[in-house]
């Protein structure tokens, strides 16, 4: 199949998909647009009892579709920016350092203590597996997904404050996360150890410092041009195509500089969705094609990926103890990031005022997507792929459909209305 095919069949199977979730499920669109992609898959393989023609098709076609790829080099970007245009810059301003130890400090707590409990609780169970890759699984698992959250935070009617963390977090932990998975990845492969393992030590903390902190760097450096040009000129034409030309052109120029293109990104967005960028830079139409341009290329790709999340079942393996080795790490993965919530929590509830049950209802807002995904596939055959991958898929499962639709209802149990209305004054 050509690209063209392939990606008319992604489209015409999310638009039916939407149309079926709209009419009868009436779910967010993020949840029930999976839900609906995996219970296709389910028919297809129970089809395939009778003629395995159909299932013969579907697997030939995610066979010719680099998920890791199509993710993590293609769409991420552009959900990034569009993500970060559309977040509260001063909330986030006011909320940056816990956010900051949420997504650095929180992120390699929660990697160990998963990839700890991972070890013993799979071993324990019969699948022989290392430490280091075990360090891979936290590394992968443990972000938070920026595409599911955003898209689901927006529904979930979960206080402004809270809702500020849960996405600030998001959106740098999955540059960050990225970067240690890739790092942890190094170590496993054996590069640069030995009589070298001094070395490779520091190289990889350079490698570490360069891609989280030169991608940042570099995202403000873009998001300020960025800004430059689109003061300089009024035609909202042109200016949605600077805005198309900052997301492309610099997540090619970060990988190339070999700095965190998702980070990169998520600042460059932040800075040119600041309310005073828009007010200075932006006419009033202008304003208004770019957040309807930026807003259907992010609803158009979130249906995308959540539709290649279902599909992707077809490529597991059907394995018992992989599943049931998921349904356990299901709560491994939530209980380190409730553990690793916590000293941070702790640090700013006071000066912050953050609001009751804050780690809690962070912890199960803290949801789990492609990404994940999208780097279990990347592992190799070596390091328990096809285990790692089954459980991954199980944990985002879990996360999208029963943490996604009932984040907002276990926020107002534990807060109760009087602290809900919080929503409405943006405190």
């Amino acid at each position: 199949m050509n690209l063209f095919v392939i990606a008319s069949i992604l489209i015409v199977l999310s638009a039916l998909f939407g149309y079926i979730n709209v009419k009868f499920l009436k779910l967010p669109n993020t949840i029930g647009l999976m839900i609906v992609a995996i219970l296709f898959t389910v028919g297809l393989f129970l089809t395939s009892l009778v003629n395995p023609t159909l299932l013969n098709m579907a697997e030939e076609l995610i066979a010719e579709i680099d998920f890791k790829t199509v993710l993590l080099d293609v769409m991420l970007g552009f959900l990034l920016f569009a993500g970060a245009m559309h977040t509260n810059f001063d909330q986030l301003k006011v909320q940056r350092w816990p956010i900051l130890l949420f997504a650095t400090v929180g992120v390699l707590t929660s990697t160990f203590l998963v990839g700890g409990m991972s070890y013993y609780l799979f071993n324990a169970m019969g699948h022989e597996v290392q430490f280091i890759h075990c360090l891979l699984f936290g590394a992968l698992i443990s972000p938070t997904d920026p595409i599911a959250v955003l898209g689901i935070m927006k529904k979930a009617g979960v206080p402004k404050k809270l809702e500020t963390k849960i996405v600030g977090e998001s959106l740098f932990n999955d540059g960050v996360g990225v970067v240690i998975f890739l790092t942890i990845f190094t170590i496993a492969g054996g590069g640069d150890q030995g009589d070298h393992g001094g070395s490779s030590v520091n190289s990889i903390l350079t490698l570490f410092g360069q891609e989280v902190f030169g991608g940042i760097a570099f995202g403000a450096i873009i998001g300020w041009i960025t800004f430059r040009l689109l003061k300089s000129i009024d035609d909202y034409e042109i200016e949605v195509m600077i805005t198309l030309a900052c997301v492309m052109g610099g997540y090619v120029f970060a990988h190339y500089l070999h700095l965190s293109a998702p980070l990169a990104i998520v600042v460059a967005g932040l800075i040119v969705g600041n309310d005073t960028v828009r007010g200075t830079a932006m006419s009033n139409v202008t304003e208004q094609f770019v957040d309807k341009f930026w807003e259907l290329v992010d609803i158009l790709l979130n249906a995308l990926l959540f539709v290649l999340i279902g599909l992707e079942l077809l490529v597991l393996t059907f394995d018992m103890s992989f599943i049931i080795a998921g349904v356990v790490s299901i709560v491994l993965v939530l209980l380190a990031r409730f553990l690793s919530l916590i000293i941070p929590v702790q640090i700013f509830s006071k000066r912050l005022e953050f609001l009751p049950y804050t780690s809690t209802i962070m912890t199960w807002g803290g949801l789990r997507g492609g990404i994940s995904i999208a780097l279990a596939l990347s592992l190799g055959d070596d390091m328990n792929r096809d285990l790692f991958l089954t459980v991954t898929y199980v944990v985002v499962v879990f996360s999208i459909i029963v943490q996604g639709l009932s984040i907002g209802k276990l926020t107002t149990r534990l807060l109760g209305k009087e602290n809900m209305q919080v929503r409405t004054d943006g405190h």
